[in-house]
Order: structure tokens, then sequence, then C-alpha cells
């Protein structure tokens, strides 16, 4: 059966939730509707930004109108995910499936993109909710190699991050209570409290240095001398953190895609999104690469590997070669 004529047999149902899915390179309609969504965004963004513009005021309904257009697909999409939602969560009940994908970061993204525009002109909370849709675009890159990897990177090494955040906000405060009992009695207009040198405190450690509020006693200068020194270490620990991730990362990618190959008796083959494994069947593993699964290993669980059961991204298979045993068998019914 053809490609076309299986998509015809598809319910509509399947067929849209197929298409509005992110990242479907082989769908050619799911790909275009990625690219449509993503130009619907842009266009949306500039628009935004474009309606800041006083010079820009005789376009002022142009501009809504396409605003009223890129809020209108958006409605749609968002519809369509909440119709589909059943698709997406199939363990669940359809109702339990919707409010799934609404308490979300899609649903959530999805919803902030369109409320902005029914309640512009109310409170202000509202009028910043536009800069959310921003964040739609991550939704899109979401489902990417590119993207998912620093994800990745920032998800596995979240506590050593959050550590080295703790570190600079303690010298953050550290540094202006120093600072306050330094420079109070000399500029007390600039150091009113403690908490006024917070911002001094912020620029110096993260080496910015805006320079509308310094030290002018000899004690200070000392001071912010050190406190800059440290913000050098200060910021180089999260970048050292977030290099070796994903030094970490690419390299664990290069050898996942090989590793299958170098097994002898018992291995274990980890499956990324770009692995050739992916997305296969345990049955097609089997017959194909020469591979016994004997366990597959997703998140905390520790699978049976069922021949309809599907290989996905992130999952730690536990195999044998089945071409090295039928050798083995072959030696031993020689030897006998």
């Amino acid at each position: 059966m053809s490609r076309s004529a299986k998509r015809k047999s598809v319910p509509r149902k399947q067929r849209v939730f197929d298409i509005i899915q992110i990242g479907n390179t082989e769908d050619l309609p799911s790909r275009a509707f990625d690219w449509f969504i993503v130009i619907a965004i842009l266009l949306n963004i500039l628009v935004m930004f474009l309606s800041t513009f006083r010079s820009l005021r005789p376009f002022h309904t142009v501009l809504s109108v396409l605003e009223l257009v890129t809020i209108g697909i958006f409605s749609i999409e968002y519809i369509l995910r909440i119709w589909t939602a059943d698709l997406l969560y199939p363990d669940k009940t359809p109702l339990r499936a919707r409010l799934r994908f609404l308490r979300s970061f899609d649903g959530v993204v999805d919803l902030m993109t369109i409320l902005p525009f029914f309640f512009l002109d109310g409170f202000v909370v509202f009028r910043m909710l536009r800069v959310v849709r921003i964040f739609h675009l991550f939704r899109l890159n979401a489902q990417y190699d590119s993207f998912q990897i620093i994800v990745n990177v920032l998800y596995e090494k979240r506590n050593q991050i959050l550590s080295s955040v703790f570190i600079i906000v303690v010298l953050m405060f550290a540094s202006s209570l120093c600072m306050y009992g330094a420079e109070h009695e000399a500029q007390p207009e600039a150091f009113k409290n403690a908490f006024s040198g917070v911002w001094w405190s912020m620029s110096t450690l993260l080496t910015v240095g805006y320079g509308d509020i310094y030290p002018v006693t000899a004690v200070g200068k000392f001071m912010a001398i050190c406190i800059a020194f440290l913000g050098v270490g200060a910021v180089a620990i999260p970048t050292g953190i977030i290099s070796a991730g994903f030094v970490a990362q690419y390299t664990e990618k290069e050898h996942a895609g090989s590793r299958f190959r170098d097994v002898s008796e018992v291995g274990e083959i980890f499956v990324d999104a770009e692995h050739e494994l992916c997305g296969l069947p345990v049955s097609e593993v089997q017959t194909a690469y020469g591979l016994q699964v004997l366990l597959l290993l997703r998140g905390e669980l520790t699978v049976l590997p069922r021949p309809e059961l599907t290989v996905q991204a992130e999952d730690m298979l536990i195999v044998r070669s089945e071409k090295l045993m039928k050798k083995q068998q072959k030696k031993l019914r020689k030897s006998r």
C-alpha cells in the first residue's frame, strides 16, 4: 500500500494529530504545518514590536488585522490540540487527557499566547503576557535534537547550577552588607541601607559594571576589587558546569549510534532521538540487527521487551548478540 493510501485510511482525528505534532520529519504536511506556525509566530512578534513605534501609527489598522489573523491561527491550533489530547495521552480518559494537556507546558504557553489579545486593554499583567508569545518558539524547538540537548544538559546539571546560583546570591548579599558599612557615611544617598548595595553587588559580581553606583572610600575601593575577582570565579562556575554537560552529551551521542556493533555477549545500548533503533519495535530490532533484547530500561522502569513494544528515545536496551550465539552453538556442535 502506498504512503498516500495509508494516510487516507487513517481516521481524520488521528491524521490531524499527526499533522499538528511537532518534529515529524517524514510527513510533509506535518513539516509544512510546523513552518506555517513558525512564520505565524514570527509575524505576530514582529507586529507586536512594530506597534510600539509612533511613526507607524498610520499602519495601525494593517498591524491589527495581521495580529487578529495570527491570533486566529493560534486559537484554531489550540482547539485542535485540545481535541486530539486523548491521542497524546492514550493511557488516560479523554477528559483527563485534555486536563493534562491544559496543565502541561505546551497547553499553558498556547493559552498565554492567545489570552493577552482578548484582555489587552485590561490589567497591566495581561499586557505583559504578550511576551509569552515568544516562548511559543521554544515549544516548537523542543522536539528537535539541537534544542533537546540543551534541555538535557540543564536538567542533568540542575543541582550543580542551583548550587552555583546559591553561591552567587550569598556573595551578592554579603558584598552588599560590606559595601554599605564602608560607603554609607561617605555617600548616604547612594547607599541608604543594606539593600541599596544589592544593585551594585549584582553588577559587580556578574562583571557588568554599570557605573551608576561606585565606591569612593579607600576601604570601599579595596573591597570592590576583591568582590570583582570573586565575581569572575562565580560566573565561571556555572559556565564550566554547562560546558562539561555539553561535552558529555555530544560524546555520548557520537558513541551511541555504534555501541551495539561492539556487543560481544551481553551489553547495553543507549537510544537517543537520532539513534537508528529509535522508533523500531523490539521484533524488528531482533530480526534486522541480530540482537536479542533481554530488558528495556525506561526511566526508573524495567520493561519486559514484548515484540510489539516500540523503542523510544532515552531508552536503555540490555541486549545479547544472536549472531554470536549461533556461532558459539556451531562450535559446540563441532566439538561434540
